[in-house]
């Protein structure tokens, strides 16, 4: 058997396990499981690589490695729950800066070679480039966004689109320039890094006029991009399992996105020029009055124990809130407080509920609550008439009446969770303003909603230790 046979199987290994460990992830009893097959296979694709590739010095790829292990074994132990969406945008626009690069060093080896590259390597390499800038500084700015660092506010100007068309058209005609040259000479290396230069600015403008409640979408988007770069790179260097990688992150963010877009009732292309959450917007649903009416009624730790105790069925809907106040561990004791006390509690999650797909399922595993007790928005909302209490931690827009009441809000026609058709609702809030998009929440003033103002993980707390003094009394 030829070396390059045995390559090419563990290849075919390596790409098995990547399938089989994003299978696993689907289900939170394997995720663990299918997390360390995947990264098996990653590992014999490098060592194979490694072994394969004709390598310039080992010594840069040892401290590369070592660097490398290092800032990410911190990010593993230092990045907080609530800064994991920041921390995958950036993840997101290094796999697009490690793809661009890898274009531009075959770029770089044709020319120092003297020689053009084909119509298929020269297209393959402007794509790596080009989905490779367009993710690393989206990425960035998204990252900025998602930090505070930058405001959660859509940044429009004058002619924005016509803006954005022309770069994509100057992209296309540079990317043709360097295909049909061949990459030679000065025409072919300007052709190259105009295509470089206009790439990095179009990530930027690309992600400015996309809202703060349109994040999770972004960060779908970007992590489909950063692997539809990597599959480029891989036919830029012709390395299979990257190929296969690189398909099996692309399409999965695809698919991912249109499941994001389809929770919020809105086309990609709406979520992506539409300045979703701009003030325009909001000022429009904040100003029709005959849909914002009522007032505050707030509630105590105390009061909200009483209500609690009596309940049956309690349906609890978990938001960006929670992540922020770290209040995960206490929502799954409440939930055993309450389930002791008689009740049956359910999780309801929403597609696009904090900053990031999956991420009120990312905090409520990481607090080891059931998997069976987490309820998808469809299956929830009918039982939702029946349920005695729901309990709203720190989430705005997706249990917010104005996306199926108010024509002028700009969530109208979003599909939310019906936590107000529940018999009482304790919505757990820091203050009065608004949530990360600007939109005032309509559930909030409604005649069976009570706010339990202050840290989340604070108010909680008071109320689980109602119940525990209730269960040693």
């Amino acid at each position: 058997m030829s070396t390059e046979t045995l390559i090419n199987f563990a290849y075919i290994v390596a790409s098995i396990l990547f399938i089989l460990g994003l299978k696993m992830l689907g289900r939170q009893a394997t995720a663990r499981r299918g997390n360390m097959i995947s990264s098996l296979g990653m590992l014999i694709a490098v060592i194979v690589t490694l072994s394969a590739q004709e390598i310039v010095s080992f010594q840069w790829i040892v401290v590369g490695v070592v660097i490398g292990g290092a800032i990410g074994l911190a990010c593993a132990r230092l990045i907080k729950m609530t800064s994991i969406p920041e921390m995958v945008a950036l993840l997101n626009g290094f796999g697009g800066l490690a793809s661009l690069l890898v274009g531009w060093a075959e770029y770089g080896k044709i020319l120092a070679a003297g020689s053009t590259s084909s119509i298929f390597t020269g297209t393959v390499i402007v794509l790596a480039v080009l989905i490779g800038g367009v993710t690393f500084t989206g990425s960035l700015y998204a990252f900025g966004k998602l930090s505070g660092k930058l405001s959660g506010k859509p940044v429009m100007f004058s002619g924005q689109q016509f803006v954005n068309g022309a770069l994509v058209l100057g992209l296309i005609a540079a990317g043709a320039v360097y295909v049909i040259n061949g990459g030679a000479g000065e025409i072919g290396g300007n052709a190259f890094y105009v295509c470089l230069a206009i790439s990095f600015i179009l990530g930027v403008t690309l992600v400015m006029p996309i809202g703060g409640g349109d994040m999770p979408v972004v960060i779908s988007m970007l992590n489909s991009l950063s692997g539809l770069a990597a599959c480029a790179a891989g036919f830029v260097i012709t390395n299979n399992v990257l190929i296969v990688a690189g398909c099996l992150v692309g399409t999965s963010g695809v698919i991912l996105t249109i499941i994001m877009c389809k929770a919020m009732n809105r086309s990609l292309a709406s979520v992506l020029f539409s300045g979703f959450g701009s003030d325009v917007s909001v000022a429009a649903s904040s100003n029709s009055g005959s849909e914002i009416q009522g007032e505050l009624k707030p509630i105590s730790a105390d009061d909200s124990f009483a209500v609690l105790e009596a309940a049956r069925n309690v349906v609890i809907v978990p938001g960006y809130g929670m992540a922020v106040s770290q209040a995960q561990h206490v929502v799954r004791e409440l939930a055993e407080m309450l389930e002791n006390n008689g009740a049956e509690v359910r999780f309801a999650i929403h597609p696009v509920a904090g900053r990031m797909p999956g991420h009120m399922n990312v905090l409520l595993a990481e607090a080891n609550v059931p998997y069976e007790q987490l309820v998808e928005m469809d299956s929830i909302n009918p039982q939702m008439p029946m349920t005695d209490v729901a309990i709203v931690i720190g989430a705005n827009d997706v249990v917010n009446p104005a996306a199926s009441r108010d024509k002028s809000s700009p969530i109208y026609g979003m599909p939310i969770i019906n936590a107000h058709e529940a018999n009482t609702v304790i919505c757990l809030k820091r203050g009065k303003g608004a949530g990360f998009s600007g939109i005032e929440n309509q559930l909030f003033r409604l005649p069976n909603t009570r706010m339990l103002y202050g840290d989340a993980k604070a108010s909680l707390q008071a109320v689980v230790s109602e119940f525990k003094a209730i269960s040693d009394g």
